[in-house]
């Protein structure tokens, strides 16, 4: 009896070891997988919308993109349902028609989002990748200031200073941009592009972003639905309002040149690449943490100049890499867990370490709902 009990502990500890070890290799094979995201969508897209030729229409890219994230989300439910159609149909109707009321909730964020993908390709399209990249970090500073004051969240002040730091880096960045500003985009890249349409444009999507963020995290958390069908209610809306403003904007062209006018393979890579970057996340939040996130996202700042040095002759000096470690160290800073970041005193540290208990594990069971199938109301019961 004793030699079992010995067996099966052995056992069971092989087991905790070999799990261990998948969930550490998933771990930083996902955080591998972001950086590589993050830097090849930023690169993929100034590198399509430079190319001489025709051009798509970017409007149609991103009803594409929305198209493949909801077939995605549908797959993924199918796949949790066990491929029984049926039930799955059901399930459908009822979350997006029936409780109709919960749908058009999402109907503001999927705007926001449909305006905030497509300034990010009028963005990118005028601007350096490194400093897009970069600039864009201002989504966190938005994001944390709409989650103090939409979801009354408190911030530590290592993270009050991290922003101030984010906002000082990213000034330094563009004013060092602003000297050579014409020589990068205008003499280089071709006059059609403007820098200041760029800059305009990268702050409205941060700003866009760090709304439509809080807001969808509230709805998430103000509702029991899945990520998945959050995702595809906000795809519907997306596909709907990005097809309006395609045909608003390019109506004509299109039934003239027809919606994939301009498509090569490498388009449909950034738009696979751009629908499948926000799914992504979910997965890094699962098997990683926020803070080996925050290294994730601060190494693809490197690896994009890297890729914009090689490939567009971006020239880096002092001042850039000034902002841009301003920038690197902020998002970490950010990133790290508030007990970390709490004062001297007894008091202030009790207080900030209960927040950071509690919050990680509301934000966690978020995004880690979104990979457990969802029990109906009559299994909870039972």
């Amino acid at each position: 009896m004793a030699v079992d009990n010995h067996s099966q502990a052995a056992e069971e500890k092989t087991t905790s070891g070999s799990q261990s070890e998948v969930h550490r290799r998933l771990k930083y094979i996902s955080l591998a997988v972001l950086v590589v995201q993050n830097a090849s969508l930023i690169i993929s897209i100034r590198y399509v919308r430079t190319l001489p030729g025709d051009r798509f229409f970017t409007m149609s890219a991103v009803v594409m993109a929305e198209i493949v994230k909801v077939v995605t989300c549908l797959f993924i439910i199918l796949l949790q349902k066990r491929f029984h159609v049926k039930d799955t149909v059901y399930f459908l109707v009822d979350s997006i028609v029936f409780q109709y009321k919960d749908t058009v909730k999402l109907a503001v964020p999927s705007l926001i989002y449909t305006l905030q993908n497509n300034l990010q390709y009028v963005a990118i399209s005028n601007l350096p990748a490194a400093t897009f990249q970069v600039t864009y970090q201002l989504k966190i500073l938005t994001t944390a200031l709409f989650s103090v004051m939409m979801l009354r969240k408190t911030l530590s002040r290592v993270q009050w200073v991290s922003l101030l730091l984010l906002f000082a880096g990213v000034a330094v960045v563009q004013l060092e941009q602003e000297g050579k500003k014409e020589a990068s985009v205008s003499e280089s890249e071709g006059s059609h592009q403007n820098y200041s349409v760029g800059l305009v444009a990268v702050v409205i999507s941060c700003l866009s972003s760090g709304f439509a963020g809080v807001y969808f995290e509230k709805i998430l958390k103000g509702s029991s639905a899945s990520v998945w069908m959050r995702n595809i209610q906000l795809g519907i809306f997306g596909t709907a309002l990005g097809v309006l403003g395609l045909w608003y904007n390019d109506g004509a062209a299109v039934a003239e040149l027809g919606l994939l006018f301009g498509y090569t393979g490498t388009v449909w890579c950034v738009i696979f690449n751009q629908a499948f970057g926000g799914l992504l996340v979910a997965v890094v939040v699962k098997y990683a943490d926020n803070i080996l996130k925050g290294f994730a996202t601060s190494f693809s700042i490197i690896v994009s100049t890297a890729m914009s040095v090689y490939l567009f002759d971006f020239q880096v000096d002092l001042l850039f890499m000034a902002g841009a470690g301003l920038v690197i160290g902020a998002v970490y800073m950010y990133s790290l867990p508030k007990a970390a970041a709490g004062s001297s005193s007894p008091s202030s540290s009790s207080s900030s370490s209960s927040t950071s208990l509690a919050s990680p594990r509301t934000d966690r069971g978020v995004e880690m709902e979104a990979f457990l199938p969802k029990c109906s109301a009559k299994q909870k019961g039972s």
